[in-house]
């Protein structure tokens, strides 16, 4: 059972009108950067309503996140229910959300000005269902990486994890990340987009209903814009709407997080392997694809000379 808080002061549903704009954001354990991601949502006027999905904090965080909520009319607060998974939280974000446009943020990302408008702006007129990614960006100002891919498949997932193909130039036609190429002046179709920042109507949402809970944590809005693209939807990659996302700041175990993440990416292979031999070669390659992924993170510590991450910069280059 979840605890759900609305401001005390708000006015009753029945005399409010409907919010166009809901963002939801599902946090874990974030770190510093949530209060600086928060204070962007609420400073953007396009925002109608924020629900936040806690799914676990510290005790000042969450202290801190049950004031903001009965301070802020447009926060509703969910927490009470643990660590439920980020697919299965931002569900519940959406279903409890009452706008017509959905945006979804990490708690370590941070909106930049006309970023929503831009997002609800490339949708128009466009196939549903409709998803549509921002453009996002480090805090050091270059484009971040993810923000708009190729087609992931077993092959260029391994290629990539390994930065094989970019360290090889045979295989650089297997590379899928984009963000090394001039950004297009206007939205273009993109089979995946970064699940860090990017919007969806309502409807939209729950025509594919929502996210598949068997993700735990990452691999999600990757299965998202598969199935959109699927059902004869689009996915769209918008190079005006701008996001700083920090990354990596939660708490969590490095090599906990890219374990989830590696079996995620089996677990998309698997599902989409729609003949025996794609399945076979799913099958054969998920190992190597787990052991890439969490092997990743202990490079990382091996170079740092020790376990763990430096404290991340919250002042980004762009704003």
């Amino acid at each position: 059972m979840y605890v759900s808080i609305d401001p005390a002061h708000a006015p009753a549903a029945s005399s409010k009108a409907r919010p166009r704009v809901s963002v939801i954001m599902v946090v874990y354990m974030t770190g510093p950067a949530l209060m600086e991601s928060v204070r962007r949502v609420l400073a953007e006027p396009a925002v109608d309503e924020f629900v936040i999905v806690d799914n676990g904090s510290s005790l000042a965080d969450a202290a801190w996140l049950r004031e903001l909520a009965r301070r802020e009319r447009r926060v509703r607060l969910l927490q009470g229910l643990g660590n439920i998974g980020f697919a299965r939280a931002a569900n519940l974000g959406a279903t409890s959300a009452k706008g017509e446009a959905l945006v979804f943020l990490n708690p370590d990302a941070f909106l930049t000005p006309g970023a929503i408008a831009a997002l609800l702006d490339a949708g128009r007129d466009r196939p549903s269902p409709c998803v549509i990614g921002a453009r996002v960006f480090n805090i050091d100002g270059s484009e971040q990486r993810g923000a708009r891919r190729g087609e992931i498949t077993p092959v260029t997932t391994l290629l990539s994890l390994s930065k094989l193909s970019a360290l090889m130039p045979p295989l650089r036609r297997f590379e899928i990340h984009r963000e090394g190429e001039a950004p297009p002046s206007y939205p273009v179709d993109t089979p995946t987009i970064s699940g860090a920042c990017f919007h969806m109507s309502a409807a939209d949402f729950q025509a594919l209903g929502g996210f598949d809970e068997g993700y735990f944590l990452h691999v999600e809005d990757v299965d998202l814009c598969w199935r959109a693209r699927r059902q004869g939807g689009s996915v769209l990659f918008q190079p005006h709407a701008h996001i700083v996302h920090v990354g990596s700041t939660s708490r969590e175990n490095p090599l906990v997080v890219e374990w989830h993440k590696g079996r995620g990416l089996v677990r998309y292979f698997l599902k989409r392997a729609d003949k025996k031999r794609r399945k076979a070669l799913a099958l054969a390659l998920a190992p190597l694809i787990l052991f890439t992924a969490v092997a990743r993170p202990l490079l990382r510590q091996l170079r740092h000379g020790r376990m763990g991450r430096h404290a991340p910069r919250l002042r980004p280059a762009i704003s």
